[in-house]
């Protein structure tokens, strides 16, 4: 899109917002059901016209199968603490993404985000015929 090969995409906000906000890409909406606090000027995809075609870009941290349940404890403490630090925080709204509420920095809940991305993009990739490589 920078290079002008192609006219329109969807992307990431980490990959794409230092180009928005240097006006070398115009967002015509996030496809979030609320506006960015990092970007409150650029409407919902509901508001663009296109209602519910929401889709999230996500973080998380995986252990090998059996990982000792006290290790993953502390692996995940860690990764609260620092989401918790200041100049994270910043530095994640700097790139247009939100960190999730605490009670969302858990396994059970990343074991959730991800089963819920599976049955939503699933059946639409299996449709589509697309395969992992």
């Amino acid at each position: 899109m920078l290079a002008g090969h192609i006219d329109f995409g969807f992307g990431q906000a980490a990959n794409t917002f230092v180009h928005v906000r240097n006006g070398n890409l115009k967002v015509y909406a996030v496809m979030a059901q609320s506006r960015w606090a990092a970007a409150p000027d650029i409407p919902t995809i509901d508001e663009a016209g296109v209602p519910g075609l929401y889709a999230s870009f996500w973080h998380g941290l995986w252990a090998p199968k059996g990982t000792p349940k006290e290790v993953i404890t502390r692996l995940n403490s860690a990764v609260q603490a620092a989401l918790a630090d200041a100049t994270v925080q910043q530095r994640f709204a700097d790139q247009g993404q939100d960190i999730p509420r605490r009670e969302q920095q858990t396994p059970e809940a990343l074991a959730a985000q991800q089963k819920a991305e599976i049955e939503k993009w699933g059946p639409i990739l299996k449709a589509a015929n697309i395969k992992g490589e």
